[in-house]
């Protein structure tokens, strides 16, 4: 009888474990351990949609009023009133196209601004790579994105046809995929190194919302590029969200394109985002249930 009994120490030497869990190497989150977790990425977004609609009236249908209620003060407000230019595009167009495109961004970074707090419990129960909820709540946006994006393209097509001489074009077609990458990982990013700075510092969840709101008018969504000063381009150099917004209007309207340069400039700063929450998120999640 005392020979089939192991002590602890000799247990922990025979035994032969089929997965053994271990701190991450470096300040970057193990991304081929988050691929071997994809399916639960897709349960993750499956419960966020059926989650946030179960005891709606509308539903989905909220996808479609909210964006078009937005796009129409706009209109008001900023194309009746102040009078500004659309870069000769339908108002509708010119705001919706901007609102749809914004949303999704906000979503991205406002949903995973709270990873750690929203989901302690979660967290504490049970080990799976934290990046996979940052994953699931980018691609749970694109659900909106996909129908305000075909009423977008309902609303040109009736336009096109009232109005032959609308210039509808079709890079959309290739674009919109990489616009949408573009801005799922410039989400992600900035929700990350928000969420890793929230674990210690409380207040900035109350700032998040304003931050975004600030940033949104920093951005080209309710008045055109062409219409900056150019002794503020600068600012829009270093503001990434100013390349997909007018790219995704080029893409579908022919809009004025932005320089290279731009781009550029934005594509690097998305870069140095995404690596920095990178690198804040894993450091933060070593203990992040211990302070949260």
């Amino acid at each position: 009888m005392t020979e089939q009994l192991k002590g602890p120490a000799s247990a922990r030497e025979d035994d032969d474990w089929d997965i053994v869990i271990r701190p991450s190497k470096g300040n970057t989150p193990d991304l081929g351990l988050v691929w071997q977790y994809r399916d639960l990425v897709w349960m993750f977004f499956k419960r966020d949609f059926t989650t946030f609609y179960k005891q709606t009236i509308l539903g989905p249908v909220w996808y479609i009023i909210q964006p078009s209620l937005t796009a129409m003060t706009y209109y008001v407000v900023f194309g009746k009133i102040a009078n500004l230019s659309t870069d000769g595009l339908p108002p509708f167009l010119f705001y919706m196209s901007g609102t749809i495109i914004w949303s999704y961004f906000s979503a991205c970074l406002t949903n995973n601004s709270e990873v750690f707090s929203k989901n302690a419990n979660l967290f504490g129960k049970v080990y799976f790579p934290r990046l996979v909820v940052p994953l699931s709540v980018a691609m749970s946006g694109l659900v909106a994105f996909a129908i305000q994006f075909l009423l977008l393209l309902t609303v040109s097509i009736g336009l096109k046809i009232a109005n032959p001489d609308l210039a509808v074009s079709y890079w959309f077609l290739f674009l919109t995929p990489l616009v949408l990458l573009y801005i799922a990982v410039l989400g992600i990013g900035a929700g990350l190194v928000v969420s890793a700075l929230t674990v210690r510092f409380r207040d900035l969840v109350y700032a998040v919302g304003f931050m975004t709101q600030l940033w949104m008018y920093g951005t080209p969504i309710v008045y055109p590029f062409s219409q900056i000063p150019e002794r503020y381009h600068w600012f829009y150099y270093i503001n990434p969200m100013t390349t997909p917004v007018q790219t995704f209007r080029w893409a579908l309207f022919d809009a004025p394109a932005l320089p290279v340069g731009l781009c550029l400039a934005n594509l690097a700063v998305t870069v140095a985002i995404t690596l920095c929450g990178l690198a804040l998120f894993s450091r933060a999640e070593a203990n992040a249930m211990d302070t949260v």
